[in-house]
C-alpha cells in the first residue's frame, strides 16, 4: 500500500516539509495503532512539486506507476492542483488536498462528478470561503477590535481573486466603513504610498489579504508605527517561526489560521503538534495539520469500510465525520457547488459539529517570546486582542 505525498521543495520550505513530515508521522499513528488498517505495510512516497504545474504532472505520474497507491495528499499552489485534476480522474485514485484553496477544483467535481468525484479538500477551508470568513470574523469581533472603518488591501494575484469576491458580497452587510480599496499590483515591496493612503483615508485598520508580500508589508507597518492597525489574511504570520524570522515586527497583526501549536481546538492538536516538534525540532504550518488530518481520516473510513476500493472510499468519506486537529472534518456532497471540500462553519460561541472554522491569531509577546494567541473564535481563545501601542 502507498501513500503519495505532493509537496514543494520538502527539504527546505515550510509548506513543504510540514505536508511530507505530516504525512510520515500520520503513517507512523496508524502503524503503532492496534485498531486502524490491520494490514500495514504502508509505503510514504514523496515527491517534491518543485511548486510548478509542470513538475507537478511529472511527479504524479510517477505516483501513478506504483501499483498499490491507494491515496495521494498535499499540493500546495493552485495552479499545480488544477493541473493534476486530470490526472486524478484518469487514475481514479483518491486525491486529499490540503494546501492548494482554488474552489474551481470543486466547482469541477460538482460540474462532473463521475469523472472528479475522487478528489477531495481537507483543507483549508476554500478562498471564497476564507474572504466570507473575515467578513465573519470582522462582524464577530468590532466591538472588541474597535474598528469602525477598515482599508481593504489585497495582493493581486490568482489566489485572491475568490477573496476579493467573498469580499465584495458581504462586507457591505457590516456596520463597518469600508473607506479605502485597493487591490495592489504583484511583487510590491514599497508600501510607503499605499500606507501613506491608508493613513489619509482616517481608516481604522488595514483589513488584507497578502501572502507573497506580506513580510514587506508586515515589516513597514511596524518599522514605520502607522497610525492604523493590522490584520486579516497574512500567510506569512501563520508560520509558528516568525515572529524571530521578522526580529518582532510581526507582534500585534492579526492574522486567520488553520491551528496554532500552543492552542486545543481539540483533543488531537497539541498532541500532534508536540510529536511533530519532538519528531523535527520545530512546529507545523496549517498544511501540516491539514496533511495529518488527511491520511487519518482515509485510514478510519478504509478501515470501517474493509477496502482500498476508491469508488467505495468516494462514498465512505462523503458520509464520513472525523474529528481531526483542525475540527470536525466532513464535506460538503455532490450537488453542492464546492463539492468535497471542506464545510465551512463559522460557530462564534461554541465548538462546531460539522465542518472547519478558522482560528484568528495575533502575535503577542510572552516573556520575550513570539507567541501566536488565539483571539477568535470564543471557544479556543487563548488571550483578547492587543492594540499596537502606537495608535
Amino acid at each position: 500500500m502507498t501513500i503519495g505525498v505532493l509537496a514543494p521543495a520538502p527539504e527546505n520550505n515550510p509548506i513543504g516539509e510540514s505536508i511530507a513530515n505530516s504525512a510520515k508521522l500520520a503513517v507512523n499513528r496508524i502503524e503503532s495503532s492496534s485498531e486502524l488498517l490491520p494490514q500495514k505495510n504502508i509505503n510514504v512516497s514523496i515527491m517534491n512539486t518543485e511548486g510548478t504545474p509542470s513538475t507537478g504532472r511529472q511527479r504524479y505520474r510517477e505516483l501513478a506507476q506504483n501499483e498499490g497507491l491507494h491515496l495521494t495528499t498535499g499540493v500546495f499552489r493552485n495552479d499545480v492542483l488544477l493541473q493534476l485534476m486530470n490526472l486524478i480522474a484518469e487514475e481514479q485514485t483518491v486525491h486529499m488536498t490540503t494546501g492548494a484553496a482554488t474552489p474551481t477544483a470543486s466547482n469541477q467535481v460538482h460540474n462532473n462528478y463521475e469523472q472528479y468525484k475522487y478528489h477531495f479538500r481537507t483543507g483549508p477551508i476554500n478562498n471564497y470561503h476564507r474572504g466570507q470568513n473575515m467578513v465573519d470574523f470582522l462582524e464577530a469581533q468590532r466591538s472588541n477590535l474597535g474598528w469602525d472603518s477598515v482599508a481593504l488591501l489585497v495582493e493581486d494575484y490568482e489566489w485572491t481573486n475568490p477573496v476579493q469576491q467573498a469580499l465584495n458580497d458581504h462586507i457591505g452587510d457590516l456596520e463597518v466603513e469600508v473607506i479605502m480599496e485597493q487591490r495592489y499590483a504583484s511583487g510590491t515591496q514599497n508600501f510607503g504610498p499605499i500606507y501613506d493612503s491608508v493613513e489619509d483615508s482616517g481608516a481604522d485598520a488595514a483589513f488584507v489579504a497578502m501572502a507573497h508580500t506580506g513580510t514587506a508589508a508586515v515589516v513597514q507597518w511596524a518599522q514605520d508605527s502607522r497610525p492604523f492597525e493590522f490584520g486579516g489574511i497574512h500567510v506569512p504570520s501563520q508560520l509558528p517561526a516568525y515572529y524571530n524570522l521578522t526580529n518582532g515586527a510581526c507582534r500585534y497583526t492579526v492574522t486567520q489560521n488553520t491551528a496554532t501549536p500552543q492552542n486545543e481546538i481539540t483533543d488531537k492538536t497539541l498532541q500532534y503538534a508536540e510529536d511533530y516538534n519532538s519528531q523535527y525540532g520545530g512546529y507545523p504550518v496549517y498544511a501540516g495539520y491539514n496533511t495529518y488530518d488527511a491520511i487519518l481520516q482515509w485510514a478510519n473510513v478504509v478501515t470501517k469500510h474493509r477496502t482500498v476500493d476508491a469508488n467505495e472510499i468516494v462514498v465512505g468519506l462523503e458520509n464520513s465525520s472525523y474529528i481531526g486537529t483542525t475540527g470536525t472534518l466532513n464535506y460538503y456532497g455532490p450537488d453542492h457547488k464546492y463539492a468535497h471540500d471542506i464545510r465551512y462553519n463559522f460557530t462564534t460561541n461554541s465548538s462546531p459539529e460539522s465542518g472547519i472554522n478558522p482560528v484568528w491569531q495575533q502575535w503577542q509577546e510572552d516573556d520575550g517570546r513570539g507567541v501566536q494567541e488565539i483571539i477568535h473564535p470564543t471557544y479556543v481563545e487563548s488571550s483578547t486582542y492587543q492594540r499596537p501601542p502606537w495608535i
